[in-house]
Protein backbone atom coordinates (compact mmCIF):
# COMPACT_ATOMS: atom_id res chain seq x y z
CA UNK A 1 0.00 0.00 0.00
CA UNK A 2 2.77 2.71 0.87
CA UNK A 3 4.40 1.59 -2.87
CA UNK A 4 2.22 4.31 -4.58
CA UNK A 5 4.81 7.34 -4.73
CA UNK A 6 3.03 8.10 -8.41
CA UNK A 7 0.00 9.44 -9.55
CA UNK A 8 -1.60 10.05 -12.85
CA UNK A 9 -4.35 11.98 -12.59
CA UNK A 10 -6.71 11.72 -16.16
CA UNK A 11 -9.04 14.79 -16.79
CA UNK A 12 -7.82 17.94 -16.06
CA UNK A 13 -11.26 20.15 -15.45
CA UNK A 14 -12.46 21.88 -12.04
CA UNK A 15 -12.06 17.99 -10.29
CA UNK A 16 -8.91 16.65 -12.27
CA UNK A 17 -6.64 19.94 -12.06
CA UNK A 18 -7.09 20.76 -8.27
CA UNK A 19 -6.79 17.20 -7.39
CA UNK A 20 -3.38 17.08 -9.28
CA UNK A 21 -2.29 20.11 -7.81
CA UNK A 22 -2.82 18.51 -4.49
CA UNK A 23 -1.26 15.57 -4.87
CA UNK A 24 2.14 17.10 -6.24
CA UNK A 25 1.85 19.48 -2.91
CA UNK A 26 1.56 16.16 -0.87
CA UNK A 27 4.44 15.06 -2.33
CA UNK A 28 3.15 12.50 -5.10
CA UNK A 29 5.09 12.46 -8.17
CA UNK A 30 2.23 13.87 -10.40
CA UNK A 31 0.95 13.38 -14.27
CA UNK A 32 -1.57 15.27 -15.38
CA UNK A 33 -3.33 14.12 -18.87
CA UNK A 34 -5.84 15.12 -20.72
CA UNK A 35 -7.04 15.01 -23.98
CA UNK A 36 -7.65 18.60 -24.63
CA UNK A 37 -4.61 20.27 -26.22
CA UNK A 38 -5.76 23.86 -25.30
CA UNK A 39 -5.64 23.05 -21.73
CA UNK A 40 -1.96 20.79 -21.60
CA UNK A 41 -0.75 24.22 -23.77
CA UNK A 42 -1.99 27.10 -20.67
CA UNK A 43 -0.57 24.50 -18.48
CA UNK A 44 2.79 24.74 -20.05
CA UNK A 45 2.54 28.56 -20.57
CA UNK A 46 1.64 28.07 -16.68
CA UNK A 47 -1.67 29.51 -16.91
CA UNK A 48 -4.74 28.42 -15.34
CA UNK A 49 -8.41 28.11 -16.84
CA UNK A 50 -10.17 27.55 -14.01
CA UNK A 51 -11.54 30.09 -11.11
CA UNK A 52 -10.65 28.13 -8.43
CA UNK A 53 -6.64 27.70 -9.25
CA UNK A 54 -4.64 30.71 -9.51
CA UNK A 55 -1.28 30.78 -11.95
CA UNK A 56 0.85 31.01 -8.95
CA UNK A 57 -0.02 27.33 -8.33
CA UNK A 58 0.81 26.14 -11.26
CA UNK A 59 3.62 27.89 -11.39
CA UNK A 60 4.85 26.55 -8.37
CA UNK A 61 3.59 23.04 -8.70
CA UNK A 62 5.94 20.21 -9.88
CA UNK A 63 3.53 18.27 -11.56
CA UNK A 64 4.00 17.25 -15.37
CA UNK A 65 0.94 17.85 -17.68
CA UNK A 66 0.45 16.13 -20.63
CA UNK A 67 -1.80 14.69 -23.44
CA UNK A 68 0.40 11.48 -23.64
CA UNK A 69 -1.64 8.59 -22.21
CA UNK A 70 1.21 6.36 -22.42
CA UNK A 71 2.75 8.15 -19.50
CA UNK A 72 0.57 6.21 -17.09
CA UNK A 73 3.41 3.50 -17.48
CA UNK A 74 4.79 5.84 -14.76
CA UNK A 75 2.08 6.01 -12.46
CA UNK A 76 1.52 3.79 -9.22
CA UNK A 77 -1.62 5.02 -8.83
CA UNK A 78 -4.40 6.22 -11.63
CA UNK A 79 -7.45 8.59 -10.78
CA UNK A 80 -10.08 9.47 -13.75
CA UNK A 81 -11.32 12.29 -13.38
CA UNK A 82 -13.87 12.91 -16.67
CA UNK A 83 -16.97 14.19 -17.07
CA UNK A 84 -20.12 12.07 -17.03
CA UNK A 85 -22.95 14.35 -18.56
CA UNK A 86 -26.16 13.70 -19.87
CA UNK A 87 -27.51 13.77 -23.42
CA UNK A 88 -30.49 15.41 -24.60
CA UNK A 89 -33.17 12.93 -23.41
CA UNK A 90 -31.10 12.69 -19.36
CA UNK A 91 -29.73 9.64 -20.49
CA UNK A 92 -26.35 9.01 -19.20
CA UNK A 93 -23.71 9.38 -21.67
CA UNK A 94 -20.81 6.96 -19.72
CA UNK A 95 -18.45 7.59 -23.00
CA UNK A 96 -16.04 10.06 -21.42
CA UNK A 97 -15.63 7.46 -18.82
CA UNK A 98 -15.47 4.38 -21.13
CA UNK A 99 -12.81 6.00 -23.48
CA UNK A 100 -10.92 6.87 -20.66
CA UNK A 101 -10.49 3.50 -18.61
CA UNK A 102 -9.87 2.26 -22.29
CA UNK A 103 -7.22 5.03 -23.18
CA UNK A 104 -5.01 3.51 -19.74
CA UNK A 105 -5.53 -0.07 -19.91
CA UNK A 106 -3.18 -1.09 -22.03
CA UNK A 107 -0.65 1.30 -19.55
CA UNK A 108 -1.14 0.23 -16.27
CA UNK A 109 1.66 -2.19 -14.62
CA UNK A 110 0.87 -4.43 -12.37
CA UNK A 111 0.28 -3.65 -9.02
CA UNK A 112 -1.41 -0.20 -10.09
CA UNK A 113 -4.23 1.32 -8.44
CA UNK A 114 -7.32 2.75 -10.47
CA UNK A 115 -9.91 5.23 -8.90
CA UNK A 116 -12.81 6.29 -10.75
CA UNK A 117 -13.76 9.88 -8.96
CA UNK A 118 -15.97 10.59 -11.82
CA UNK A 119 -19.47 10.47 -11.22
CA UNK A 120 -21.22 7.02 -11.71
CA UNK A 121 -24.40 5.08 -10.82
CA UNK A 122 -24.35 1.78 -8.88
CA UNK A 123 -23.22 -0.71 -11.20
CA UNK A 124 -21.16 1.27 -13.70
CA UNK A 125 -17.40 -0.16 -11.91
CA UNK A 126 -18.83 -4.07 -12.03
CA UNK A 127 -20.65 -3.85 -15.63
CA UNK A 128 -18.35 -1.76 -17.86
CA UNK A 129 -15.15 -0.90 -16.00
CA UNK A 130 -13.81 -4.53 -14.51
CA UNK A 131 -14.88 -5.79 -18.03
CA UNK A 132 -13.25 -2.83 -19.88
CA UNK A 133 -9.84 -2.91 -17.72
CA UNK A 134 -9.59 -6.67 -18.37
CA UNK A 135 -10.21 -6.89 -21.97
CA UNK A 136 -7.96 -3.81 -22.82
CA UNK A 137 -4.86 -4.40 -20.06
CA UNK A 138 -5.26 -8.18 -20.45
CA UNK A 139 -4.58 -8.00 -16.39
CA UNK A 140 -6.80 -9.16 -13.86
CA UNK A 141 -8.79 -6.80 -11.48
CA UNK A 142 -7.95 -7.94 -8.02
CA UNK A 143 -5.02 -9.81 -9.18
CA UNK A 144 -2.61 -8.09 -11.54
CA UNK A 145 -4.74 -4.65 -11.11
CA UNK A 146 -6.90 -2.87 -8.63
CA UNK A 147 -9.95 -0.62 -8.95
CA UNK A 148 -11.69 1.35 -6.04
CA UNK A 149 -14.30 3.99 -6.76
CA UNK A 150 -13.90 7.53 -4.62
CA UNK A 151 -16.63 9.80 -5.64
CA UNK A 152 -15.33 13.34 -6.04
CA UNK A 153 -16.61 16.29 -3.98
CA UNK A 154 -15.69 19.76 -4.86
CA UNK A 155 -18.14 22.98 -4.64
CA UNK A 156 -16.57 25.57 -7.43
CA UNK A 157 -16.37 29.15 -5.54
CA UNK A 158 -16.39 28.01 -2.49
CA UNK A 159 -13.66 29.52 -0.13
CA UNK A 160 -14.30 27.43 2.21
CA UNK A 161 -14.54 23.80 1.11
CA UNK A 162 -12.25 22.87 -1.67
CA UNK A 163 -10.34 19.27 -2.45
CA UNK A 164 -8.08 19.36 0.19
CA UNK A 165 -10.67 19.57 3.58
CA UNK A 166 -14.02 17.84 1.92
CA UNK A 167 -14.85 14.68 3.36
CA UNK A 168 -14.59 11.58 1.25
CA UNK A 169 -16.30 7.75 0.62
CA UNK A 170 -13.90 5.35 -1.18
CA UNK A 171 -15.29 1.49 -1.76
CA UNK A 172 -13.86 -1.36 -3.97
CA UNK A 173 -14.56 -5.15 -4.00
CA UNK A 174 -12.24 -6.06 -1.68
CA UNK A 175 -10.11 -5.48 1.00
CA UNK A 176 -6.96 -4.89 -0.20
CA UNK A 177 -8.37 -2.39 -3.01
CA UNK A 178 -10.25 -0.37 -0.37
CA UNK A 179 -7.37 -0.30 1.88
CA UNK A 180 -4.93 0.03 -0.94
CA UNK A 181 -7.10 3.78 -1.64
CA UNK A 182 -8.57 4.73 1.84
CA UNK A 183 -4.49 4.89 2.35
CA UNK A 184 -3.71 7.01 -0.76
CA UNK A 185 -6.63 9.15 -0.36
CA UNK A 186 -6.06 9.79 3.74
CA UNK A 187 -2.62 10.84 2.37
CA UNK A 188 -3.59 13.66 -0.17
CA UNK A 189 -6.91 14.51 1.92
CA UNK A 190 -6.84 16.43 5.21
CA UNK A 191 -10.45 15.10 5.90
CA UNK A 192 -12.49 12.02 6.86
CA UNK A 193 -12.03 9.41 4.53
CA UNK A 194 -15.12 6.92 5.02
CA UNK A 195 -14.57 3.24 3.79
CA UNK A 196 -18.19 1.54 2.13
CA UNK A 197 -19.01 -1.83 2.44
CA UNK A 198 -18.81 -2.11 -1.65
CA UNK A 199 -18.51 -0.46 -4.57
CA UNK A 200 -21.78 -0.05 -5.56
CA UNK A 201 -22.26 1.71 -2.43
CA UNK A 202 -19.37 4.53 -3.25
CA UNK A 203 -21.58 4.55 -6.35
CA UNK A 204 -24.79 5.27 -5.11
CA UNK A 205 -23.49 8.09 -2.48
CA UNK A 206 -23.11 10.85 -4.81
CA UNK A 207 -25.71 10.49 -6.43
CA UNK A 208 -27.81 10.10 -3.54
CA UNK A 209 -26.04 13.62 -2.37
CA UNK A 210 -27.52 15.56 -5.52
CA UNK A 211 -30.65 13.68 -5.51
CA UNK A 212 -31.80 14.94 -2.01
CA UNK A 213 -30.42 18.34 -3.23
CA UNK A 214 -32.65 17.95 -6.08
CA UNK A 215 -35.76 17.38 -4.74
CA UNK A 216 -35.68 19.95 -1.71
CA UNK A 217 -34.43 22.45 -4.28
CA UNK A 218 -37.62 21.28 -6.85
CA UNK A 219 -39.91 21.75 -3.72
CA UNK A 220 -39.04 25.14 -2.43
CA UNK A 221 -39.23 25.94 -6.59
CA UNK A 222 -43.18 24.31 -6.88
CA UNK A 223 -43.58 26.54 -3.33
CA UNK A 224 -42.37 29.69 -5.15
CA UNK A 225 -44.68 29.52 -8.33
CA UNK A 226 -47.76 28.16 -5.42
CA UNK A 227 -46.71 31.45 -3.29
CA UNK A 228 -46.65 33.79 -6.49
CA UNK A 229 -50.49 33.45 -6.91
CA UNK A 230 -50.88 33.02 -3.33
CA UNK A 231 -49.51 36.64 -2.55
CA UNK A 232 -46.93 35.12 0.24
CA UNK A 233 -43.08 35.79 0.19
CA UNK A 234 -41.82 32.23 0.39
CA UNK A 235 -37.97 33.79 1.39
CA UNK A 236 -39.65 35.13 4.04
CA UNK A 237 -41.45 31.92 5.20
CA UNK A 238 -38.46 30.13 4.81
CA UNK A 239 -36.57 32.47 6.76
CA UNK A 240 -39.40 31.69 9.66
CA UNK A 241 -39.24 27.70 9.10
CA UNK A 242 -35.07 27.71 9.27
CA UNK A 243 -35.59 29.25 12.99
CA UNK A 244 -35.99 25.45 14.25
CA UNK A 245 -33.64 23.72 15.50
CA UNK A 246 -34.10 20.33 13.85
CA UNK A 247 -35.47 18.44 11.10
CA UNK A 248 -35.19 21.54 8.68
CA UNK A 249 -32.60 22.29 5.89
CA UNK A 250 -32.42 25.74 4.19
CA UNK A 251 -32.83 25.67 0.70
CA UNK A 252 -34.17 28.56 -1.50
CA UNK A 253 -35.92 28.91 -5.16
CA UNK A 254 -34.49 29.88 -7.53
CA UNK A 255 -34.51 30.63 -11.18
CA UNK A 256 -33.43 26.87 -12.32
CA UNK A 257 -30.77 24.48 -11.03
CA UNK A 258 -26.73 24.21 -12.84
CA UNK A 259 -23.79 22.69 -12.89
CA UNK A 260 -22.39 19.53 -13.17
CA UNK A 261 -23.91 17.76 -10.75
CA UNK A 262 -27.54 18.68 -9.31
CA UNK A 263 -29.67 18.52 -12.72
CA UNK A 264 -27.14 15.46 -13.87
CA UNK A 265 -26.71 12.68 -11.15
CA UNK A 266 -30.38 11.74 -10.29
CA UNK A 267 -30.93 10.53 -14.10
CA UNK A 268 -27.71 8.45 -13.69
CA UNK A 269 -30.13 6.95 -10.65
CA UNK A 270 -33.79 7.01 -12.80
CA UNK A 271 -31.92 5.37 -15.87
CA UNK A 272 -30.08 2.38 -13.68
CA UNK A 273 -33.23 1.87 -12.07
CA UNK A 274 -35.64 1.41 -14.71
CA UNK A 275 -33.37 -0.34 -16.47
CA UNK A 276 -33.91 -3.06 -13.74
CA UNK A 277 -37.48 -2.26 -13.52
CA UNK A 278 -38.32 -0.04 -10.75
CA UNK A 279 -39.55 3.75 -12.09
CA UNK A 280 -38.51 6.66 -9.64
CA UNK A 281 -41.39 9.03 -9.84
CA UNK A 282 -40.42 11.41 -7.04
CA UNK A 283 -36.68 12.11 -8.67
CA UNK A 284 -38.24 12.39 -12.34
CA UNK A 285 -40.97 14.89 -11.09
CA UNK A 286 -38.19 17.01 -8.77
CA UNK A 287 -36.20 17.09 -11.88
CA UNK A 288 -39.34 18.48 -14.56
CA UNK A 289 -40.09 20.87 -11.53
CA UNK A 290 -36.59 22.25 -11.62
CA UNK A 291 -36.85 22.54 -15.65
CA UNK A 292 -39.73 24.80 -15.79
CA UNK A 293 -38.42 27.08 -13.69
CA UNK A 294 -36.82 29.36 -16.82
CA UNK A 295 -39.97 29.56 -18.33
CA UNK A 296 -41.86 30.46 -15.13
CA UNK A 297 -38.83 33.25 -14.46
CA UNK A 298 -39.99 34.24 -18.23
CA UNK A 299 -43.58 34.50 -17.18
CA UNK A 300 -42.79 36.90 -14.48
CA UNK A 301 -41.11 39.14 -16.73
CA UNK A 302 -43.72 39.43 -19.34
CA UNK A 303 -46.57 39.88 -16.50
CA UNK A 304 -44.72 42.28 -15.02
CA UNK A 305 -44.45 44.02 -19.07
CA UNK A 306 -47.66 43.87 -19.23
CA UNK A 307 -48.48 46.03 -15.79
CA UNK A 308 -46.61 48.86 -17.92
CA UNK A 309 -48.05 48.28 -21.30
CA UNK A 310 -45.45 46.85 -22.79
CA UNK A 311 -44.77 43.26 -24.43
CA UNK A 312 -41.83 41.38 -24.34
CA UNK A 313 -40.94 41.44 -27.97
CA UNK A 314 -38.76 43.88 -28.95
CA UNK A 315 -38.70 45.26 -25.44
CA UNK A 316 -34.79 45.67 -24.68
CA UNK A 317 -34.10 42.98 -21.88
CA UNK A 318 -30.76 42.77 -20.03
CA UNK A 319 -30.05 39.16 -19.18
CA UNK A 320 -27.41 39.38 -16.03
CA UNK A 321 -25.48 36.23 -15.77
CA UNK A 322 -24.50 32.94 -18.02
CA UNK A 323 -22.85 30.68 -15.65
CA UNK A 324 -24.65 27.91 -13.19
CA UNK A 325 -23.35 29.54 -9.58
CA UNK A 326 -22.52 33.10 -8.51
CA UNK A 327 -18.46 34.22 -8.51
CA UNK A 328 -17.30 31.42 -11.04
CA UNK A 329 -17.05 30.97 -15.25
CA UNK A 330 -18.71 27.69 -15.38
CA UNK A 331 -21.72 27.14 -17.78
CA UNK A 332 -22.36 23.67 -17.51
CA UNK A 333 -26.29 23.01 -17.71
CA UNK A 334 -27.16 26.71 -16.81
CA UNK A 335 -30.66 27.34 -16.82
CA UNK A 336 -29.60 30.90 -17.94
CA UNK A 337 -28.72 29.42 -21.30
CA UNK A 338 -32.44 28.11 -21.06
CA UNK A 339 -33.82 32.11 -20.20
CA UNK A 340 -31.62 33.33 -23.01
CA UNK A 341 -32.84 30.89 -25.87
CA UNK A 342 -36.25 31.60 -24.30
CA UNK A 343 -35.83 35.49 -24.65
CA UNK A 344 -34.31 35.28 -28.21
CA UNK A 345 -37.77 32.67 -29.49
CA UNK A 346 -39.62 35.71 -28.33
CA UNK A 347 -37.85 38.51 -29.88
CA UNK A 348 -36.81 40.66 -27.12
CA UNK A 349 -33.91 42.97 -27.66
CA UNK A 350 -31.13 41.03 -25.80
CA UNK A 351 -27.97 42.29 -24.14
CA UNK A 352 -25.90 39.68 -21.96
CA UNK A 353 -23.34 40.23 -19.60
CA UNK A 354 -21.27 38.20 -17.03
CA UNK A 355 -18.11 39.29 -16.13
CA UNK A 356 -16.77 35.90 -15.70
CA UNK A 357 -17.78 34.46 -19.40
CA UNK A 358 -17.12 37.44 -21.14
CA UNK A 359 -16.77 35.76 -24.83
CA UNK A 360 -20.64 34.36 -24.33
CA UNK A 361 -21.49 38.32 -23.40
CA UNK A 362 -23.31 40.67 -25.90
CA UNK A 363 -21.24 43.78 -23.52
CA UNK A 364 -18.14 44.27 -21.82
CA UNK A 365 -19.80 45.96 -18.84
CA UNK A 366 -22.88 46.54 -16.24
CA UNK A 367 -23.10 49.89 -17.13
CA UNK A 368 -23.09 48.90 -20.70
CA UNK A 369 -25.87 46.18 -20.09
CA UNK A 370 -28.00 48.32 -18.38
CA UNK A 371 -28.26 51.16 -20.76
CA UNK A 372 -31.57 51.49 -22.48
CA UNK A 373 -32.65 48.24 -20.98
CA UNK A 374 -36.09 48.67 -19.93
CA UNK A 375 -36.11 45.28 -18.01
CA UNK A 376 -33.11 43.12 -16.27
CA UNK A 377 -33.11 39.44 -15.54
CA UNK A 378 -30.79 38.22 -13.24
CA UNK A 379 -29.91 34.53 -13.74
CA UNK A 380 -26.92 33.92 -12.04
CA UNK A 381 -26.05 35.87 -8.33
CA UNK A 382 -22.81 37.41 -8.88
CA UNK A 383 -21.56 39.59 -6.62
CA UNK A 384 -21.24 42.72 -8.91
CA UNK A 385 -25.10 42.48 -9.65
CA UNK A 386 -25.33 42.65 -5.62
CA UNK A 387 -24.84 46.31 -6.37
CA UNK A 388 -27.65 47.02 -8.43
CA UNK A 389 -30.05 50.21 -6.81
CA UNK A 390 -32.78 51.76 -7.77
CA UNK A 391 -31.06 55.05 -8.11
CA UNK A 392 -28.75 53.17 -11.04
CA UNK A 393 -31.64 51.83 -12.71
CA UNK A 394 -33.47 55.18 -12.58
CA UNK A 395 -30.10 55.84 -14.03
CA UNK A 396 -30.57 53.93 -17.24
CA UNK A 397 -34.32 54.08 -16.99
CA UNK A 398 -34.81 50.24 -16.19
CA UNK A 399 -39.08 49.53 -15.14
CA UNK A 400 -39.00 46.22 -14.45
CA UNK A 401 -36.34 43.72 -12.36
CA UNK A 402 -36.81 39.86 -12.33
CA UNK A 403 -34.07 38.42 -10.01
CA UNK A 404 -34.23 34.75 -10.46
CA UNK A 405 -31.74 34.50 -7.74
CA UNK A 406 -33.33 36.78 -5.20
CA UNK A 407 -30.07 38.66 -4.61
CA UNK A 408 -31.81 42.00 -3.90
CA UNK A 409 -34.85 40.99 -2.25
CA UNK A 410 -34.27 42.77 0.68
CA UNK A 411 -34.34 46.05 -1.54
CA UNK A 412 -37.89 44.70 -2.94
CA UNK A 413 -39.63 47.66 -0.94
CA UNK A 414 -37.09 50.44 -2.11
CA UNK A 415 -38.08 49.46 -5.69
CA UNK A 416 -41.34 49.77 -5.79
CA UNK A 417 -40.86 53.36 -3.98
CA UNK A 418 -38.86 54.23 -6.40
CA UNK A 419 -41.69 52.64 -9.28
CA UNK A 420 -39.61 49.83 -10.53
CA UNK A 421 -41.36 46.68 -10.40
CA UNK A 422 -39.34 43.78 -8.47
CA UNK A 423 -40.18 40.37 -8.75
CA UNK A 424 -38.12 37.71 -7.62
CA UNK A 425 -38.89 33.87 -7.16
CA UNK A 426 -41.63 33.34 -4.85
CA UNK A 427 -41.53 37.06 -3.40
Amino acid sequence: MTSIKSIAVIGLGYVGLPLALLADKKGFKVIGIDTDSKKIQLLADKKSYINDVTDKEIVESGAIFTGDVSKVTQANAVIVCVPTPVNIEKVPDLEPVKGAVSAVAPYLKNGTLVVIESTINPGVCDDIVIPLLEEKSGKKVDKDIYLAHCPERINPGDPKWNVSNINRVVGANSKLELDMAVELYRSIIDAEIKPMGTIKEAEAVKIVENSFRNINIAFVNELAMSFHKLGINLENVIDGAATKPFAFMLHHPGCGVGGHCIPVDPYYLIEYAHSHGFEHEFLRLAGSINESMPKFTIDLLIEALNEVGLQLKGTKVALLGLSYKANVGDGRESPAHVIRDLLVDAEADLTIYDPYTKQDSTVNSLDEALTGATAIVIATGHNEFKNIDPVLLKKYGTLVIIDGRNILRHQKKTFENASIIYNGIGI
